[in-house]
């Protein structure tokens, strides 16, 4: 039987909360439980501590974890603790220094029990997840796949993933960019594809190589006046062709433009392909943040990890440099310490922005020295922070230290 959040939060009521004369639950110091497979990350906010009493609350952590996995007939693999501020950032990460894995498990576990066959939970910890990444399959030569959503359109989701794929090719990593987008396909005006023409090789598609990346869309496979009227099944099948029939080569990040919302294109995505983590886009106004959250939801539920939400349009800057919050600027980044996820950056709206997307012309966001090129720069490094933490995680199966 799966380990479930209220377990742990059971087990956690052993655990004293330092400064108190109370446990980590009931006097509130335990913020946030996620779970996937055999794997753990907990939140606890502690007033005034100190580095010796964050060290012991996880170790003291660690042992209660472990045990409720043990007593299921499994081992927990990997427990990060994160104690929060008042404010809800992390100021210290760790993972508790013992071994957390049973041994051997109990000689009369019945077959398939084993964490092999362990499925994700949802972050509330309340449903098993219906579509495992454990099941989903790799895509040959792609290290890293990145998926880019949105609860509802017009946040800007397009233009983020574009810029996110070029400022990590700017870095030296080789990039491929999916427009997953079937319904509403916005690539081919972002990346000024207009002149050029879809080619196959050997029965794949051949995907178009500009401004450093490797780049597909369906927008280039229909005509471009032509409304999608597809149900769903049609759907599956063409954002399957686009995925597995490109020749993408070898990639470092795969990074995948969604359509918004929480159907069908999504639920096929996690299915099909293993992916690293999802980034959620959101603007400031709480109209978005709460389509932004069925969205990060709807990521945890499948098992796949939200590695951060991006503020697009955070604020307006004019000709002059002037800033003006429009849409009421941080809206985002609470939501995301609301969620217990990262916050990536925010990016702004700027005439530089709107006139080099209509042209096709990202590299044109940029130019050295501007605000612009900063945001999307940090955007970039915040992701790859967190793909690697990821990657920690997932692929390690003994404790590691880690600081974010």
């Amino acid at each position: 039987m799966a380990v479930q959040k209220e377990d742990v939060r059971d087990a956690l009521r052993s655990v004293p909360a330092p400064g108190t004369d109370g446990d980590l639950v009931s006097t509130g110091a335990l913020q946030w439980i996620a779970l996937c497979e055999n794997t753990a990350s907990v939140k606890i906010h502690l007033p005034e501590s100190t580095r010796p009493a964050w060290e012991s609350t996880a170790s003291a952590v660690g042992a209660a974890a472990a045990g409720v996995w043990e007593s299921s007939g499994r081992g927990l693999d990997s427990l990060v603790v994160e104690f929060v501020d008042d404010a809800g950032t992390v100021v210290h990460s760790v993972s508790p220094a013992r071994s957390l894995r049973t041994p051997h498990p109990p000689a009369d576990k019945a077959p398939g029990t084993g964490p092999s066959s362990a499925r994700p939970v949802e972050a509330t910890g309340r449903h098993p997840a219906p579509t495992p990444r454990s099941t989903a399959s790799a895509l040959p030569g792609v290290d890293r796949i990145i998926a880019v959503g949105a609860g509802k359109g017009g946040v800007g989701k397009s233009t983020v993933a574009v810029n996110l794929a070029v400022a990590l090719a700017r870095r030296g990593h080789m990039v491929g960019l999916l427009d997953g987008d079937i319904y509403g396909p916005s690539l081919p005006t972002m990346l000024g594809l207009g002149g050029m023409d879809v080619t196959t090789h050997g029965g794949r598609l051949q995907p178009f190589v500009v401004h450093g990346i490797k780049s597909m869309t369906i927008g280039k496979l229909v005509d471009p006046e032509k409304p999608l009227i597809w149900r769903g099944p049609m759907a599956h099948g063409a954002f399957k062709q686009l995925t597995e029939q490109t020749n993408w080569g070898d990639l470092d990040y795969l990074v995948i433009d969604l359509p918004p919302g929480t159907g069908d294109v999504p639920l096929t995505m996690a299915q099909a392909l293993r992916l690293t983590g999802a980034v959620v886009v959101c603007t400031p106004q709480r109209v978005a943040q709460d389509d932004a959250v069925r969205a990060a939801r709807m990521f945890q539920q499948l098992g796949i990890p939200v590695l951060g939400v991006v503020e697009n349009m955070s604020y307006f800057v004019c000709e002059h440099g002037v800033s003006y919050d429009i849409f009421g600027r941080g809206g985002a980044e609470q939501m995301a310490q609301r969620l217990g996820v990262p916050f990536l950056g925010s990016i702004p709206i700027t005439p530089a922005l709107r006139i080099n997307s209509d042209r096709g012309d990202p590299s044109g966001n940029f130019a050295a020295g501007t605000e612009l090129a900063d945001s999307f720069e940090r955007f970039a490094t915040n992701l790859i922070s967190q793909v690697t933490l990821e990657s920690m995680r997932a692929g390690s199966s003994r404790p590691t230290l880690t600081i974010s």
